[in-house]
């Protein structure tokens, strides 16, 4: 273990200039996650890494680097990735890791001047990761890819390896016999086969991802290949004897691609697009010469996919071509990050019209302003200029009219514009309130914490949570301090102006009653008290404590006089808080300790024990040691050695105190001799160390981990419902444009916040609908859950948005694209009905199943498909089942709907109205 003696220290002369670097550095190291990859002088990819850190240790180094000096809490101690890891053994890191909220990334320049100062805890290993040169973007590779090996003479003997996506399928390092012919085959998750015949491929080329199998196998001496008998790639076989309903195919994961899968399953199921491409027509509207478009390649990619799930012949197509070549037109979706479908969806559908579109030469127009025409007029002449620039069957299936309406409010001047759609995103009501679920630990030590569900304003402020508590509570909000607890340790102490919009729902927030401060007292000291266990043995090679020590429990928040700070008050204090679960030592107990050694021994003992290297831990001790003997009287001088005897046994502490940095992991010495510099900083903290046989003796797990639950929490939350038409109805509400984005009037001849208001003129054959779950704003950013009841057919009734001169259109829900989960993670799905036989089905990846109707509507949807009533055809095959528990020979490639997958579903909200 790299000890903390190589940290630059203010009070060293050798180190001065060290730490005047790294101050002066400062501006750089702080934005080391964002730095551009120019900064370095060689780009190669085999050149070029960074180095994956734990956010909270760089943003407590950053702090320290700012503020901080050897004796500050904000001391980072050594570098510690601890969080990341999935556990310690294999150190595997966690999934879904995000950047700037998890961890940063930082240059290996910065990572070697950091690893030289501080250390870093014994075993983990550096996470070093290449920057990789993919298509019009460079990029770090904070997961590499974890492939399995094997032969396919061995199957068992399964070798597991990482690579990194620019490597080739060469690098593998397969073991080639002299003169034999060999190939590969790639196996994913669903046990389908796929031959790599391009051994210099890249793995991203390839589209390998983690998980999937790569398997070699050598010709054999009769000339035939293993893999032509029924082992291993009979999936392939398998699939080309398979019969099942045309469109009723899943598609593979080939690596959190369930966003792409579910935009693909909606589009597929859309009549009239998938007839287009059933039908070849694409094939005589291709633009091979569009500028704004992808030369073909994403209209012949996705033809192909398409053609692959309505074929009948597959379970599952593995859709690997048309994500490479995604990849490769829109960076934002390389690699194998979760994304979002319906940012996937409008690229394709764009991509797809320019790739088809029919307008070869574009034709420069002049935009007209209404200018008091008729609306119907104005519309008409918009719409056939747009469709002189776009022809295609996009236009034809998906696009519609926008009427924009902009007012000046200085001149009151009216701009009416008509403007082309593809798919409408419409807004959530997002309500002004914010449930928040803490623990109130009260300054009653008997007292358990409580858990309380409480109601604050989404844009309220952290006084506004304690006021809110304070109702429940009875304790006045000026008595309380909020803070984030996190893996034992604080993970922020919040003041009470800061937003609230910073804690989020996942977080664990401890709200802790202080005592009173009358005027008579003096000044009162907040201290953050952490629980901390000692090994058996000490660790005098280690910088970071004289024991080794891992935090347990919760920590807790005192306010202690500033006069009250010596190490037995403190000591006393901490066992009257602690009192619930630390019992007492009872008389007959007896708790001593020997000396390890005598006052004229002092000296060799610490040079043995630390092989004559200072160590300012270890001096305190024997500061304290000292001071503990010059409090005991001496005894006259021929009573001298029998006396030092005695004194060599003392009174045992249940635990002792320690300062320490806000990690809990550093010990800022001993807090007898240091008291009033811990004290003097912003934050003290301080540790409590148990040793293991009192910590069994007299600390009681069990207890200490228990708490109570307010009526609060018995309150079941309710689910927020919304109507589809009040989405509708805001997004066509009168807004007033933001600062950032002013409209330029004509008659003022200066920019000016407009109010505008926009309305839907005309609909296309296929309405796509999104609802804009992800609410980002100045203060929050959250997925909102509400359920948005949507019908699944239009009536009169439901669309009275179209001008009042139009006759409403009828529209038929076709497609659903679904998100399960929250902000950072989660999974899509899709429902669709299937335009052959009219039945609907549920498609989860490689997964299908039948669905109802009332399966549907759920708090999960989040595109929807309507299809207008009067293009609509009659299916032409029945339905095979009449409702998913009916269902007693389903087709082969799909099993009837479970339990599972009716809990993805709801009970619908609507009552169904027929043609």
């Amino acid at each position: 273990m790299t000890s903390f003696s190589t940290t630059p220290k203010a009070n060293s002369q050798d180190n001065t200039e060290e730490l005047r670097t790294s101050r002066t550095c400062r501006n750089s190291y702080c934005r080391l996650g964002v730095l551009p990859l120019e900064y370095f002088s060689n780009n190669s990819v085999f050149v070029c890494c960074r180095y994956v850190m734990e956010r909270r240790w760089f943003e407590q180094w950053k702090e320290f680097v700012e503020n901080g000096d050897q004796n500050s809490s904000s001391f980072p101690g050594q570098i510690d990735n601890s969080e990341l890891f999935e556990d310690l053994d294999s150190y595997h890191l966690k999934e879904r890791l995000v950047e700037n909220e998890d961890f940063v990334l930082v240059p290996a320049e910065a990572w070697h001047k950091l690893l030289a100062w501080y250390g870093i805890v014994d075993g983990q290993p550096p996470l070093e990761r290449k920057v990789v040169d993919l298509p019009s973007t460079l990029k770090v590779e904070v997961y590499p890819v974890e492939i399995f090996l094997c032969l396919h003479s061995n199957m068992e003997n399964v070798i597991t390896a990482q690579f990194s996506r620019a490597d080739t399928i060469r690098e593998f390092g397969f073991s080639v016999p002299p003169g034999s012919e060999c190939r590969l085959w790639m196996k994913s998750s669903d046990s389908s086969c796929e031959r790599l015949r391009n051994v210099h491929m890249s793995v991203l080329d390839a589209c390998l991802s983690s998980g999937m199998t790569v398997i070699m196998e050598t010709r054999n001496a009769d000339g035939t290949w293993p893999s032509s008998r029924p082992q291993i790639m009979n999936s392939v076989e398998d699939q080309d004897s398979y019969r099942g309903q045309p469109g009723v195919c899943g598609l593979t994961n080939l690596g959190n691609t369930c966003f792409m899968n579910s935009a693909l399953q909606c589009l597929s199921n859309t009549p009239p697009l998938t007839e287009y491409f059933l039908r070849s027509s694409y094939l005589e509207e291709l633009n091979f010469t569009n500028p704004l478009g992808m030369k073909g390649e994403i209209a012949e990619a996705y033809a192909d996919v398409i053609k692959q799930m309505w074929s009948g012949r597959h379970y599952s197509v593995v859709p690997r071509v048309f994500k490479t070549k995604v990849g490769h037109f829109a960076s934002q979706f390389l690699g194998y990050q979760q994304h979002d479908s319906q940012e996937l969806l409008s690229f394709l559908l764009d991509g797809l019209h320019e790739d088809l579109n029919r307008v070869k030469n574009k034709e420069y127009i002049e935009l007209r302003d209404a200018e008091g025409r008729p609306d119907q007029e104005v519309a008409e002449e918009a719409w056939r200029n747009h469709r002189r620039r776009n022809d295609s069957v996009i236009v034809d299936t998906f696009h519609g009219l926008f009427k924009s309406t902009l007012v000046c409010p200085e001149c009151h001047k009216v701009s009416v514009t008509f403007d082309p759609f593809c798919y409408l995103s419409v807004p959530l009501p997002v309500s002004k309130e914010r449930v928040m679920e803490v623990f109130f630990v009260s300054l009653d030590p008997y007292a358990k914490p409580v858990q309380h569900r409480v109601v604050v304003p989404k844009a309220g402020k952290v006084s506004d949570l304690c006021s809110a508590l304070s109702e429940m509570t009875n304790v006045p909000p000026s008595q309380m301090v909020v803070a984030d607890v996190f893996n034992h340790r604080f993970y922020k102490i919040y003041n009470a102006d800061e937003s609230l919009s910073c804690i989020l729902d996942r977080d664990d927030i401890f709200v802790y009653e202080l005592s009173v401060q009358k005027e008579e007292q003096e000044e009162h000291v907040l201290l953050a008290l952490y629980l901390r266990e000692r090994s058996h043995y000490r660790d005098y090679g280690s910088g970071s404590s004289s024991y080794g020590t891992s935090l347990f429990g919760h920590p807790l928040l005192l306010s202690v006089p500033r006069s009250s700070c010596s190490h037995e008050e403190l000591y006393n204090l901490f066992l009257q808080r602690l009192a619930r679960y630390v019992r007492p030592p009872d008389p007959s107990e007896e708790l001593e300790e020997e000396e390890e050694e005598e006052d004229e021994d002092e000296e060799e003992l610490y040079k043995t024990q630390t092989n004559g290297i200072s160590d300012g831990i270890l001096l305190s001790l024997i500061m304290e040691y000292k001071q503990e003997e010059a409090c005991s009287p001496s005894p006259p001088a021929n009573e001298q050695p029998a006396k030092r005897r005695a004194c060599r046994k003392r009174r045992k502490t249940l635990f002792t105190i320690q300062a320490v940095n806000s990690n809990g992991t550093t010990e800022r010495g001993s807090f007898n001799t240091n008291c009033s510099t811990f004290l003097s900083a912003a934050q003290p903290y301080v540790a409590i160390d148990w040793d293991p046989e009192m910590k069994k003796r007299f600390y009681n797990e069990n207890e200490a981990e228990k708490y109570m639950k307010h009526s609060s929490m018995e309150v079941p939350q309710q689910q927020t419902t919304v109507q589809l038409q009040e989405c509708i109805e805001l997004f066509t509400t009168v807004e007033t444009l933001e600062e950032e984005n002013p409209w330029y009037c004509p008659v003022c001849k200066k920019h000016q916040l407009a109010t505008k208001k926009l309305d839907l003129w005309s609909l296309p054959e296929v309405l796509i609908i999104h609802l804009k779950r992800f609410s980002y704003t100045k203060f929050t950013r959250e997925k909102l859950d509400s359920i948005v009841e949507f019908p699944l057919r239009y009536a009169h009734s439901r669309l009275s948005f179209l001008p009042q001169e139009e006759p409403p259109s009828r529209y038929d829900l076709i497609a659903v694209s679904n998100h399960y989960g929250g902000l950072r993670d989660g999974h899509y799905t899709s429902y669709a009905r299937n335009k052959d036989n009219g039945q609907w089905y549920y498609f989860d990846d490689s997964k299908v199943t039948y669905a109802s109707e009332d399966q549907i509507v759920t708090n999960a949807a989040y595109v929807l498909f309507y299809h207008r009533q009067d293009k609509l055809r009659k299916p032409t095959l029945p339905s095979p089942i009449t409702s998913p528990a009916s269902s007693t020979e389903p087709a082969s490639d799909i099993t009837s709907c479970n339990d599972d997958d009716a809990e993805l579903g709801a009970t619908s909200y609507l009552t169904m109205e027929t043609d």
